[in-house]
């Protein structure tokens, strides 16, 4: 059976209970969690997620959530119902206890540790034992007691995990080194620096680790900060302030410039322009107007607003996104399965191999002591969090990288089959096409000019709402419009009326035909139009005709960009559509796309992509999440196009939420190297255990060190999956930019942006209809040309100079040489000064005594007067 990412069914009535879980801290809790959760009657399924520590159950509509919790509770692993009607904060504080203990732990560790490196400065000390038991006691079981109060819990549900490890071996550690000190007081060698130092390693391990995993949610905490608080609602002719919990759709919310935008709705009044950014990522605002919906969290600019709600709280497009969001990060990629498996007899498997190590060290020599050590060490480097976290925590530095960008990825089985994907399929209207028909041609009869025969066609088509009514107004808005009596329309064939006294009709070359006016060199222009693949109407007045216009639906500037990208990339990409063969070859041939399937309904869109997944192709299908969702469906990944305020159709795995076909490769980019870092993350924790244990179990590792490498190797897993952190899509690359992205990109602040350009160092930028500057890659590339230089210390006229230079490609290298040299001249002359002013103040320093006596001659050297050099 080959995957797909559309959702499973599933019983109606079963429902998603999320509970945040305290207490896990390796892959092997995760397993327990699951487990817990699995026994309880009526749970269908559950799903744990070690990085965000939470975890996911579907069950019967009779299992209480209080069970669920109630089950967990007596695992050991406390846990809280999360309701879906209550949004997390924006940003939940750090705990400030977290430090503490490592810090602690570092202060009583020290002195055992220090001794240790002595030897290298030809000294040999040692703590007495009593001091060593002091200092490492609160360690063990103070500082180290959530370690004993895990492996309790594990031994309790007949399991292990990370904390039992940990107990088992500093426990082991500790108590030989407490008995050595009882038989062979202060002659023996004690290890409770090994211990100590251990407990201490996993504990700052363990800190960093929460650390590096509270990024990886930068993209939830930076959504739930869109959510505005309270509205400002109008009731009557006053405005009033209430929560947006009570907020109901119908109400009509004013909104000021400045305002975030608190639900989701249609304009009724004013205009404006919306900073989406967060939502789309699209950098420049968008022009609102009446009519036009708006989303809820996005950032109201200039102008004041009322809306009209259409949804709120659960239903808004923030919360829908959200939702997506979080769902794919809580997913389970299908890697990590096998990794759940290895999980679950990891440490049974550890404990056998510390088992044998102290027994074949044991009988090797007859050295108990050194059998201990070794075993010790065994337990210490095993590494089952590191298994945990190399997935999720990859998932969700992905996913969120990805939802910055514009890309939203509903679950992780979408995330994993996207890099593999060998062909492209994409519908034609409103995917590769602006999906709005525009009039491309018009051609007058002879004697007629183009402005008087739009005129006519207009008033026409004044009363219409037609697609192709609103083109031929939009073209004609310049123009004095003209007003037609007896308009009606013609089904099927067009519209007709008299215009200034005249009968004239619009309409298809049916209705030409039928009037008699389908004649004359018009005829030959309108053939060739249709191989073009556009819509021609014929206007005629009687049996004359008197123009021809021509309709097409215009390409994304995009489009060819996102092909290309494609197929650079070994990728075959197909075109379906349901549109006639002439227009789809057009569109095609424009594009570069060879393999057109045209005239496909949509039901049969369904089957063509089934037949692209026959011979093991991954097949992308790329549609508008509505009309092609069977297509979406029986695609390997489907992937829909969404603008900010529609999120796509459930049968989709990845919704783009603004209309770039770019996006498509930028998705397929970030999947490819998300599932690397998973691969990477995976390879680097089974080659810690793989290679670390061997090595504990020949004695070729102390504890100590041991210790170190695990600690080391959860917080090496996290820190690589945050590197995705950097990923930029291709098409954010040459988009257009505000001075934010600008600053952001070039290291610029915003503020020496504008004192630059009023210097003439860099030209004032375009700017939109409302006056936001709009920067390109070029400035981008001025600004970091000018801030690199200023690191180097050349002056303003200096760069002015060599920003000249720079931009001359036909320069002599000889000026840029001669410039750099007198800068550095001028570098050389200031440190002679600064060296000439250290020496004199040394000098007077070393005259002064710095005591009770007046006498000093610093203050009377000041006061001399200048002498002439």
């Amino acid at each position: 059976m080959t995957a797909t990412t559309a959702p499973l069914p599933r019983p109606s009535a079963l429902h998603d209970v999320t509970l945040q879980v305290s207490g896990m801290s390796c892959a092997s809790c995760v397993r327990r969690v699951e487990k817990a959760l699995q026994a309880v009657p009526g749970v269908q399924a559950a799903s744990v997620n070690l990085a965000t520590e939470k975890a996911t159950v579907q069950a019967l509509p009779n299992v209480p959530p209080l069970a669920l919790k109630a089950a967990l509770d007596q695992a050991g692993y406390p846990a809280a119902v999360v309701e879906a009607s209550a949004p997390p904060p924006a940003e939940s504080p750090p705990d400030p206890r977290g430090w503490w203990p490592v810090a602690a732990a570092g202060l009583l560790t020290l002195p055992l540790v220090l001794p240790m490196f002595s030897g290298l400065f030809g000294a040999m000390w040692m703590l007495p034992g009593w001091l060593q038991l002091l200092l490492a006691t609160p360690v063990q079981f103070v500082l180290g007691a959530r370690f004993y109060r895990g492996g309790w819990q594990a031994l309790r549900a007949g399991s292990g995990n990370m904390d039992l490890l940990v107990a088992l071996g500093t426990s082991a550690a500790y108590g030989l080194s407490v008995f050595l000190m009882w038989r062979h007081p202060g002659q023996a060698h004690l290890y409770f620096e090994g211990s100590a130092a251990v407990i201490t390693l996993v504990l700052l391990g363990k800190f960093l680790e929460q650390r590096a995993k509270r990024q990886t949610t930068d993209a939830i905490r930076a959504l739930n900060a869109l959510r505005p608080t309270t509205a400002r609602v109008l009731r009557g002719e006053q405005e009033v302030d209430l929560p947006v919990a009570e907020v109901r759709v119908g109400d009509v919310v004013s909104i000021r410039p400045g305002d975030r935008i608190p639900v989701d709705g249609e304009v009724l009044t004013g205009r404006s322009h919306v900073d989406e950014s967060l939502l789309t990522g699209e950098s420049l605002p968008v022009a609102k107007s009446p009519g036009d919906r708006v989303t809820g969290g996005a950032i109201n600019a200039e102008g004041a607003l009322t809306v009209r709600t259409t949804a709120i709280g659960a239903e808004t497009a923030l919360a829908r996104i959200i939702r997506m969001v979080e769902s794919a990060q809580a997913a389970k990629a299908p890697i990590q399965r096998i990794v759940d498996r290895v999980s679950a007899v990891f440490v049974p498997v550890v404990l056998v191999c510390a088992a044998l190590t102290f027994a074949g060290w044991w009988l090797h020599n007859g050295d108990a002591e050194a059998a201990l050590v070794n075993a010790v060490a065994v337990l210490v480097i095993a590494c089952p969090c590191a298994l945990g976290l190399a997935t999720p925590t990859t998932l969700m530095a992905g996913t969120g990288v990805a939802a910055r960008q514009g890309i939203l990825i509903k679950d992780a089985e979408a995330l994993e089959l996207a890099h593999a994907v060998t062909v492209v399929a994409f519908d034609k209207t409103g995917t590769l096409t602006v999906g709005q028909p525009t009039l491309t041609d018009l051609c007058p009869a002879e004697g007629l000019t183009r402005d008087e025969v739009l005129q006519q066609a207009a008033a026409l088509q004044r009363s219409s709402s037609h697609p192709l009514a609103l083109a031929v107004l939009t073209e004609a808005r310049d123009l004095a419009p003209l007003t037609a009596e007896d308009a009606r329309a013609l089904p099927g064939r067009g519209v007709q009326g008299r215009v200034q006294g005249r009968a004239l009709a619009l309409g298809s070359a049916r209705l030409a035909q039928e009037l008699g006016a389908h004649r004359g060199p018009l005829v030959a222009e309108a053939d060739r139009l249709a191989g073009q693949g556009r819509t021609v109407s014929w206007l005629v007045e009687g049996d004359r005709p008197l123009a021809l216009l021509a309709f097409g639906d215009r390409l994304k500037d995009t489009a060819a960009a996102a092909v290309a990208q494609l197929q650079a990339r070994g990728i075959h990409t197909v075109m379906l559509t349901g549109d006639s063969r002439s227009a789809a070859a057009s569109v095609a041939g424009a594009l570069g796309i060879t393999d057109v399937r045209a005239e496909v309904l949509p039901g049969d869109k369904a089957a063509a992509v089934q037949g692209l997944r026959e011979g093991g192709a991954v097949v992308a299908f790329v549609g508008d999440g509505i009309n092609d969702a069977p297509a979406l469906a029986a695609a390997s990944v489907g992937f829909a196009m969404a603008g900010g305020a529609d999120v796509a159709s459930e049968a989709a795995g990845v919704t783009l939420m603004r209309g770039d076909p770019r996006l498509v490769a930028d998705a397929l980019d970030v999947s490819r190297r998300t599932y690397a870092k998973i691969r990477q993350g995976l390879f680097w924790a089974f080659a810690y255990n793989v290679v670390g244990i061997p090595l504990a179990a020949f004695g070729l590792l102390n504890p100590v060190i041991a210790g170190a490498a695990m600690a080391f190797s959860s917080v090496s897993v996290v820190a690589n999956a945050l590197t995705l952190k950097r990923w930029r899509g291709s098409a954010t690359e040459g988009a257009a930019m505000n001075i934010g992205d600008a600053a952001r990109a070039s290291g610029v602040s915003a503020k020496m942006i504008r004192h630059y350009e009023s210097l003439g160092l860099v030209d004032p930028p375009a700017r939109t209809d409302a006056g936001y500057r709009v920067y390109a890659d070029r400035e981008v590339h001025l600004l970091r040309f000018i801030r690199h230089s200023r690191d180097l210390g050349f002056s303003l006229a200096q760069i002015q100079a060599l920003l000249g230079l720079w931009q001359d490609r036909a320069r002599p290298s000889r000026e840029v040489r001669a410039l750099a040299q007198n800068h550095l001249a001028e570098l050389d002359a200031k440190l002679a000064e600064l060296q000439a002013m250290r020496a004199t103040l040394a000098e007077l320093i070393a005259c002064c005594h710095g005591d009770e006596r007046p006498d000093c001659p610093i203050l009377d050297t000041l006061a001399a007067p200048v002498t002439k050099r």
